[in-house]
């Protein structure tokens, strides 16, 4: 992991995990895509493969979504995200489950009863969160839910190279498998 992060805009804030009370939404999306343009023209002057694990749809987007910022701004700021890093001809890799909510059951019967107060706690304090009157673990699995219909429509508009994984069977090496005959350009039968 890089610190800081070379495309995480909440770096330096004071709530950098809510960044709501720090800042604007338009105003992180500004400092996103200055972290963005920064990167790819590092990135396109070096001899690396990046992988940036979970940040297009998490991170900055998803405080967007928290923050309340509406879809219309988020849709506007994935799009000038994907100009940005178009030179850079990325594949972008989307893991979901299905069923949002059993997912999360299962993630919080392994992790248990603090990792849910944590999320409920950070998460459900958003705008976003309040203005629904989301509360508890329902809640938190229905915020996903929503935050899942905004990515999967995101994902669906996106002018990437792009690959989805169902991944709620957890054959990670299968999947990793997947992800590497696709950068080299082999497209077997999806999984």
């Amino acid at each position: 992991m890089t610190k800081p992060h070379p495309v995480r805009a909440t770096d330096g804030l004071s709530h950098w995990y809510q960044p709501w009370l720090d800042i604007t939404p338009a105003r992180l999306a500004e400092r996103s895509l200055a972290k963005w343009q920064t990167f790819v023209a590092t990135a396109e002057t070096a001899d690396t493969a990046y992988v940036l694990d979970g940040q297009l749809f998490h991170g900055d987007l998803t405080n967007l979504f928290l923050m309340d910022a509406g879809s219309a701004a988020i849709v506007k700021h994935i799009q000038a995200v994907e100009v940005i890093v178009r030179p850079l001809t990325p594949l972008l890799v989307y893991f979901y489950q299905n069923d949002v909510g059993q997912a999360l059951r299962a993630i919080a019967a392994e992790r248990g009863e603090e990792w849910v107060k944590y999320q409920v706690n950070w998460k459900l304090q958003a705008p976003y969160s309040r203005r629904l009157g989301l509360e508890g673990l329902d809640g938190l699995i229905a915020l996903y839910r929503d935050y899942r219909v905004l990515t999967d429509e995101l994902y669906a508009h996106l002018d990437l190279a792009k690959l989805a994984i169902e991944n709620s069977q957890r054959a990670w090496a299968a999947y990793g498998q997947r992800i590497m005959q696709e950068l080299l350009g082999d497209r077997p039968e999806a999984i």
